[in-house]
């Protein structure tokens, strides 16, 4: 059994009633709409493995990995602190997770602290 089957019948259905208005992008597919700001991001702060070193860890991200590395890039240049973009997170180092947060607000984005 697919994963996926109740998707491809929802768009069969969708693509055999043109009269059903399917949004902005046409699709009716949730993944097609948005900017990746719709979803909430998650602050977290870790120390394990790390030498006892803190490190912020934002996790949640739906954009692509080329725009997390943007929006990192801008985030470690205002925060004047250090830090990489892998695998779908921010890591920023040091417990900056207020700072992040008043960040990623104000770049538009949802996110909380946990």
């Amino acid at each position: 059994m697919k994963n996926n089957d109740w998707q491809s019948s929802l768009q069969a259905f969708l693509d055999s009633n043109p009269d059903i208005p399917q949004g902005e992008e046409g699709t009716g597919t949730p993944e097609a709409k948005g900017t990746g700001q719709d979803s909430r991001l998650d602050i977290i702060l870790e120390r394990k493995g790390r030498a006892g070193k803190s490190a912020t860890i934002i996790s949640g991200f739906t954009i692509t990995d080329d725009e997390i590395s943007k929006l990192s890039s801008l985030m470690k240049s205002r925060l004047g602190t250090g830090g990489s973009a892998r695998g779908g997170e921010i890591l920023i180092q040091g417990d900056r997770r207020k700072d992040v947060l008043d960040f990623l607000i104000s770049a538009g984005y949802k996110a909380r602290i946990i």
